[in-house]
């Protein structure tokens, strides 16, 4: 098992990694939309599902992988309302289609809008 890290991406807020790598396997952890240079969170959902993909981009690349090679991707939004806005950004990233569940939840850390995590091959 490799854990992965990089600077690219927001740093774990609590006890766990950004990611692994497992038997040719990357999983993220979810990556909410904090801007890693500053900490920051963009306004709205649009700007925050951008950021959220950039932030899953980062930790594939820092495990030799993209976009190209994810196959399964759980999405959370803070409201359902927001799905079709979401999904105009997450197009443009996970442009493979892979498999996905997107549910809405009560809260997300910092009070985001959104988080994605991330099954890739290497």
């Amino acid at each position: 098992m490799n854990v992965l890290e990089t600077k690219n991406a927001p740093g774990a807020i609590g006890p766990y990694s950004q990611g692994f790598e497992v038997n040719g396997f990357i999983y993220t952890s979810g990556q909410i939309p904090v801007d890693p240079a500053t900490g920051e969170v963009p306004a709205g959902i649009a700007a925050q599902a951008e950021q959220s993909c950039k932030n899953v981009g980062a930790i594939l690349e820092a495990a030799g992988a993209g976009f190209d090679k994810v196959f399964k991707t759980t999405c959370f939004l803070a409201d359902m309302g927001d799905f079709a806005a979401f999904n105009e950004v997450y197009a443009k990233y996970f442009t493979s289609k892979p498999a996905r569940s997107c549910v809405a939840v009560k809260d997300l850390p910092k009070g985001v809008l959104c988080e994605i995590e991330a099954i890739a091959a290497k």
